[in-house]
């Protein structure tokens, strides 16, 4: 796989990375899909310039890979699908975190029934992580929690139980210094699991948090699988009790504080390219990641009124 072109607004920033990869550099997105013909599109931009970059490649008949969130709100997000599905064009999301390496063995060791019928589970991502300092951008959004993180642990909720029947929300703002909210709880009930618990929180300071690791605790009809830090899990019956080594993989190129996030972005990478090439069908499709958009646009309809929304 090649990077043959890079475009950006502003041509200086274009031209530098483009003369760091060996690509042609562009400032308009419409000349660069006409001139160069890519296979397809990565949509990087902030997530106010990912509209009209889908619309773009959809009306030049380009598949487009864009970064998550899709988009500003649900109805954008709606007409993003549409227009890639009028033009018959590929459209994936670049949603990594079902793919880290602790919550797919998760996944594996439920689809294999090793504690029997999930009937209730708890997925958390809460630590005092300062991820202001180097993203300061993100307080200045006026919805945070549930757009950033929210939208992976929801995702991966999905993946591990499947599609949620209600939802129940409530949000919090601890950090004076931001706008949005940086606490976010959401119970539902979901086909493979009767009550699932996310929990989303960067104002939280817990003997036990390890950024940027998501813990789990499933309760089923012949035991539990619990998920903690160092990515180990231990399924629990009442017959044994094991643990399970998930460390993920460590890339040279990777920063190992971050190779839990960074080895999931390698394996969404993998799935996204193959399903490019025909060879499987994507998980992260358009479609499938609507379905999560519509859990966090829920969450935020849901703890503003202070009621259960039925799905």
């Amino acid at each position: 796989m090649e990077c043959v072109a890079v475009c950006d607004q502003d041509f200086a920033k274009a031209e530098a990375l483009a003369g760091q990869i060996g690509a042609k550099p562009h400032s308009d997105l419409r000349t660069m899909l006409g001139e160069e013909k890519p296979d397809f599109l990565d949509v990087i931009t902030t997530v106010e310039g990912h509209a009209d970059a889908v619309f773009t490649a959809a009306a030049a008949g380009v598949p487009v890979i864009c970064q998550k969130p899709m988009g500003c709100d649900l109805m954008e997000s709606r007409a993003m699908v549409s227009a890639c599905r009028d033009a018959d064009v590929m459209f994936l999301v670049h949603e990594n975190w079902r793919y880290q390496t602790p919550l797919a063995a998760l996944g594996r060791l439920l689809r294999e029934g090793r504690i029997g019928r999930a009937f209730r589970a708890r997925l958390q991502f809460s630590c005092s992580f300062p991820v202001f300092e180097n993203q300061p951008a993100l307080a200045e959004l006026d919805r945070f929690i549930l757009t950033d993180i929210g939208t992976h642990v929801l995702d991966a909720a999905r993946s591990l139980f499947g599609e949620a029947s209600s939802l129940y929300a409530s949000t919090s703002k601890v950090n004076p210094r931001i706008k949005g909210e940086d606490v976010a709880t959401a119970m539902m009930r979901m086909s493979g699991c009767d009550t699932v618990v996310c929990e989303m929180s960067y104002a939280s300071r817990l003997p036990e948090e390890s950024f940027p690791q998501t813990y789990a605790v499933v309760e089923g009809e012949r035991g539990s699988i619990t998920l903690g830090r160092d990515y180990r899990l231990t399924v629990h019956t009442a017959e044994s009790s094991e643990t399970i080594d998930a460390t993920p993989p460590v890339y040279p190129w990777s920063d190992p504080k971050y190779a839990l996030v960074h080895s999931s972005i390698v394996d969404c990478n993998r799935a996204l390219l193959a399903a490019l090439k025909g060879e499987r069908q994507a998980e992260t499709s358009g479609d499938d990641n609507l379905r999560t958009l519509e859990l966090v646009f829920g969450a935020y309809e849901s703890a503003a009124s202070n009621q259960v929304l039925r799905l």
